[in-house]
């Protein structure tokens, strides 16, 4: 009766703490893609939201099933990064909500990077190698060696003539916005239509910094990885104490 009451007590433990590592192990990669992202011109953080769900079947003497903790929902956050001079006339920085609209082989993506590049068919591209949409969603053609003058509004002039208009989007809402490859993202929701932005400004010669807060995503890192070594002992503990049950019944049947 002892070890049946020990192993009742102990599992839901066991099982508590292996959940809480899963978490852990969830949080740290998070933390991780974002310290190494946070030279990344345009990226935008990832955050967690911690919630509790019963996943094991109630037990019979506790009436009960042990919450595990999880990542319920992980978001990013889309606030603004700092905006750095670069000097370069191809960089160019959004100053407010927004994003540029891109062509990808994926279809359209949206981007805060305004690292911009000249392709050689003379298209403005993305560090990624898609084209810069213009404000009828064509693309927009420059000539390699002429100066560019990108103005605030995004059109891009060489020589007083205009070539053409970046496509600034927003979103009435950015939940639906999955991050794919780089700094880019796509709209999961054909209902959350892109619409275009108002008050946005484009600075040329600078870029958007990255978010991601780094001494603070550095002691959120320690801070879970200690949590992540306490979650291991505490299923170690529960394993040896059932272990200990079971050979205590072992030796008071034999």
């Amino acid at each position: 009766m002892h070890g049946s009451a020990c192993n009742t007590f102990m599992d839901p433990l066991i099982v508590s703490a292996a959940g809480g590592l899963q978490s852990r192990m969830d949080s740290l990669s998070l933390l991780a893609n974002n310290l190494a992202n946070a030279a990344s011109s345009g990226y935008k953080s990832d955050r967690e939201f911690y919630g509790l769900y019963a996943s094991a079947e109630a037990d019979t003497d506790l009436g009960t099933a042990p919450n595990l903790p999880v990542i319920q929902r992980q978001w990013t956050d889309f606030s603004q990064g700092v905006l750095q001079p670069t000097g370069n006339q191809l960089d160019i920085a959004l100053s407010g909500k927004g994003f540029l609209a891109v062509n990808s082989p994926q279809g359209i993506l949206y981007t805060r990077n305004g690292s911009l590049h000249i392709n050689s068919n003379g298209e403005l591209t993305t560090n990624e190698g898609y084209t810069v949409q213009n404000a009828s969603g064509g693309t927009i053609k420059v000539t390699t060696g002429a100066p560019v003058e990108i103005a605030t509004d995004g059109t891009v002039r060489q020589n007083g003539v205009v070539n053409g208009q970046v496509r600034l989007v927003d979103f009435k809402s950015t939940d639906p916005l999955a991050k794919t490859s780089g700094t880019c993202f796509e709209n999961t929701d054909v209902k959350n239509a892109a619409t275009t932005a108002v008050g946005t400004e484009v600075q040329q010669g600078k870029l958007e910094a990255s978010n991601v807060a780094v001494p603070e995503a550095a002691m959120r890192l320690v801070g879970v990885m200690r949590q992540f070594e306490m979650l291991q002992k505490a299923v170690s503990m529960g394993v040896d104490m059932n272990s200990k049950a079971i050979q205590e019944v072992a030796r008071v049947g034999a």
